[in-house]
Order: structure tokens, then sequence, then C-alpha cells
């Protein structure tokens, strides 16, 4: 059965504390950390949503939409769409509620988080990335009943990702610039609605790999646009084929932009999170970093989202390992 969205409008700033006030039993307020990687450059900060429970920002979106289903949703159960971030935020959130989780998982998605998915107590359907993607746009899928939650194009879940945004301005209330990655947009886009309101001066940019950049060209165009190039990679997180129109509808309103950076960039930023913090970045979760500390980001203080953690070790470790000299 087709869920029809409600009409795009704006969050606003009560319904984004009130969000605040209702996931926080349920998420960390994490730490904002600064990031010492050069002499020179702009000063940048990390919000390190990877130390979430789920080691990922999607649970803040995931427990507010969630918590708000009537309790004839609840009944139904509810099913989301991912390539493993999403997915564990639902099916966490699922779990804490007592309400079955059904997750169209992305079949090229980790295995690390597929087997996480599976650890919350999500039923797992796998399917290609073609048709997970024309299915968010549909919002349905072939043999999965319940209430949907759309991993991004969703006004709760949004909600519950500003949260991010209040808490970065009250610990660094001199903050220029914000930056966070792009996949379907509901993580920039909720963190622009919160700054918006709270701080209008601040940029809010976002971060995509030069594989899957649809966000770039669609500010180019000033319209959604479709990514032609797209090809998969170990930024896997992040990086969609297209802007949604409807998220383009939100977007453009509350980011200024999109910084694109290369894989070995994005590469040589997990290395330096991990060097420099002892902490684990996923490919998604270093754009931002790779971003700020490119240069192209403009003045600081930047903070940069580290938006998830969630990468199976032996590849973490093979991305970042810089081979001796001969």
């Amino acid at each position: 059965m087709t869920t029809q969205p409600l009409p795009v409008r704006p969050v606003t700033i009560d319904e984004i504390r009130v969000a605040r006030e209702r996931i926080r039993n349920t998420i960390l307020r994490t730490p904002l950390v600064r990031l010492r990687y050069a002499d020179t450059g702009p000063a940048v900060y990390l919000k390190l949503e990877n130390l979430q429970p789920i080691n990922a920002f999607k649970l803040r979106g995931a427990a507010n939409a969630v918590a708000m289903l009537s309790p004839a949703d609840r009944a139904r159960g509810v099913w989301t769409i991912s390539a493993g971030n999403a997915g564990q935020g639902v099916a966490y959130a699922a779990r804490e509620a007592g309400i079955p989780c059904t997750v169209v998982v992305i079949e090229t998605a980790p295995e690390t988080k597929v087997e996480r998915m599976r650890a919350l107590g999500a039923r797992l359907v796998k399917a290609p990335f073609d048709a997970c993607w024309q299915a968010m746009e549909a919002r349905e899928f072939p043999g999965v009943e319940g209430v949907f939650v759309h991993p991004f194009d969703d006004h709760n879940f949004i909600a519950g990702n500003a949260s991010i945004g209040l808490e970065i301005v009250e610990d660094l209330p001199d903050v220029k610039c914000v930056i966070a990655a792009i996949g379907g947009g509901g993580l920039i886009t909720g963190i622009g609605y919160a700054l918006r309101a709270v701080k209008p001066g601040v940029r809010v940019l976002g971060a995509e790999p030069e594989t899957a950049a649809p966000g770039a060209l669609s500010f180019e165009k000033n319209s959604p646009q479709q990514f032609t190039a797209w090809s998969a990679s170990f930024v896997d997180g992040a990086g969609g084929k297209s802007i949604f129109p409807r998220m383009w509808e939100r977007l453009k309103d509350v980011v200024d932009g999109s910084v694109v950076v290369t894989l070995e960039e994005t590469r040589q930023a997990m290395r330096l999170v991990a060097e420099k913090l002892r902490v684990i970045a996923e490919g998604a979760g270093a754009l931002a970093v790779a971003a700020a500390t490119s240069g192209r980001a403009g003045e600081g203080p930047i903070v940069a989202v580290v938006s998830g953690g969630n990468i199976d070790l032996a590849k973490f470790a093979e991305l970042t390992r810089i081979c001796p000299k001969a």
C-alpha cells in the first residue's frame, strides 16, 4: 500500500525543541571537539554523531518519527529503506517501542551494517540500489507491509535530526559554518532549519563524494538534478543518484551549497580523525571533515558533522593504511 506524503512545509523551531525533549532519553548528546590538523587553515570542530548508540545520527530522526506514531500505526509495525544507518535507527526505535520492523536493505550495504540491523530485531529484505531508490520515491515495496518511515523525506525525522543544530550553537556560539554529508538530504536540511531559526548568519554546506554529487549539481542548476555519473564507492552512507524534488524544496531555502570532495580526500579524512582523536568515521562520516579541512568551505570556526562510524574494521584498516616507502 502506497503511503501518500504530507505536503512539504518548514520544520519550526518549536517542533525542533519539542523533538529534542522527546528523544532526550534515547539519543546521546554528542561531544563537539576541536580537530587539530594543521598549523594553518580554519579552526575545525567535529560533532561526533558516530558516538550515538547505533554509531550514526539517524537515531535522532528515527526516534522522533517512531515516537510520534499513533497506537493504530504502531500496531501495524514499521518499515524503511536503508544502506544501514537509517535501518539501524528505525530498528532501534521500533525495538524500544516494542513494535515489529522491516528494513529493505540496499544489496551493496556493508555486512557490518546488515548484521547490526539484524541484531536489533529487524526483518531484512535485500534489493538492488535502483529498486530501493525508486521505492523511496514510491513509498512502497512488494511484499512489505506496515507504516513507512522514510529515511530522509519525513517531517518528523527531519525535526529529530535538527536537534544537532541546537547542540552545535549551544556548544560553539561563534560557529561560522556547519558542514554535513548529503545523502537524501534529511540531515543537512534538519540542521539548516535549526540554524536559520537560532543563528541565521551561519553558513550551512553539504559535503558529497565526487562519485555521487547530485546536491552540488542541483545548487549549480538551481533545481533538483540527477547525477548521471554516479558510481558506488566505500562512501555507502551518502551520495545518491538524485535530489528528490520534495527534498530540494526544503534544501534550497536552508542550505547554501555543497562541497564535492574526492575519494582520496575522504580516505585521508578518515585516517586524520583516527590519528588525532582515536575515533572511527565511516566514508560518509568523513565527507564533512574532508570538506572542512580542504580550505574550500571558507573561514572558521567550522563544524563538521561526523555522521556515522559504521564500517567493517578490516575495510577501515584497508582504506586508511599508508604503504611504507620502498
